[in-house]
């Protein structure tokens, strides 16, 4: 198959339109058109459907274009690869992590690693999803389990416990609660059971849901329980790691806590020698070593 005409379709198919992908491959409509035609006569099919708003991918074309991505996603990495100079570390580093550990821990920490690698571009992905770092979905995940994936690196970095906490103003206004059932006169503020999170998180408020609580709220990640515990809405089911940032919330009911989790660092085998990588995990772990340092409100938190 011919790989000029592969890489003209890719970006037609990225860009909807014979024009856009013309501009972008500094090519004319027609020369673009030409190509096209030939690719699917080589195929003997329809790779788009044609209208007047622009092109869709037919599933011929969309079988092709996931081919299509997939090189174009390796052939970055080896481009970033050889890029790399053993001083040097720039170019665009693709990072996945869950929305709350993204959000609450990562992103504020972000300025240190740009401070000393400003040429470095971070893509960071926040989702639930576990992404397919060997098929080059990301190039780098944390996440809250040993990855189940083959062909990666990994790293246990931490372990985090779900626990308890609230404001001194909400604690004020409603009182400490010192047993499981005063929840009774709570608001508890997690994400819902069924959400995607860790288990042990998810069986930690399905239990705490046993309580007879008040009231609840839930939110589809942590980052809005803790947003939500900061406005004094509730005591919130949250991880442990984000008091070292917000010290002025307290730990309610200290013997309550989930199961630990495990909180790993990984990255595909063939990005080993890949200086961006390098860069990013001795950022994590020298953050990580300076939050060990530090004074904690709680005693058994990473």
């Amino acid at each position: 198959m011919d790989w000029d005409k592969l890489r003209i379709f890719h970006a037609v198919a990225d860009a909807g339109s014979l024009t856009a992908a013309g501009d972008t491959l500094h090519l004319s409509q027609s020369a673009v058109s030409r190509q096209i035609r030939a690719l699917e006569e080589s195929l003997a099919t329809t790779l788009f459907h044609r209208h007047a708003r622009g092109l869709i991918l037919t599933e011929q074309g969309e079988l092709l274009h996931d081919a299509t991505s997939a090189m174009a996603r390796r052939l970055e990495a080896a481009a970033a690869r050889i890029r790399d100079s053993e001083e040097e570390v720039f170019g665009e580093l693709r990072v996945t992590t869950t929305t709350g550990f993204g959000t609450i821990w990562l992103a504020p920490r972000l300025p240190n690693l740009y401070a000393k690698y400003p040429d470095l571009r971070i893509d960071l992905m926040l989702e639930e999803r576990v992404l397919d770092l060997p098929m080059r979905e990301a190039d780098i995940a944390i996440r809250m389990k040993e990855p189940s994936q083959a062909d990666l690196i990994r790293k246990r970095l931490m372990t985090v416990r779900m626990r308890l906490y609230a404001t001194p103003a909400y604690l004020e206004e409603r009182g400490v609660p010192q047993t499981l059932d005063d929840l009774s006169h709570h608001r508890l503020v997690s994400q819902h059971f069924t959400a995607t999170q860790v288990s042990a998180g998810a069986m930690m408020v399905q239990n705490l849901l046993t309580h007879d609580v008040a009231s609840t709220l839930t939110v589809n990640n942590y980052f809005g329980v803790l947003q939500a515990v900061r406005a004094n809405l509730g005591i919130g089911v949250l991880p442990n790691y984000v008091i070292e940032d917000f010290p002025e919330i307290r730990r309610v009911l200290p013997e309550v806590q989930s199961a630990e989790v495990p909180v790993y660092l990984a990255y595909p085998e063939e990005l080993r020698q890949s200086k961006r990588i390098a860069a990013f995990r001795d950022f994590v772990l020298e953050e990580l070593a300076i939050q060990r340092r530090k004074p904690s409100v709680d005693p058994d938190a990473v």
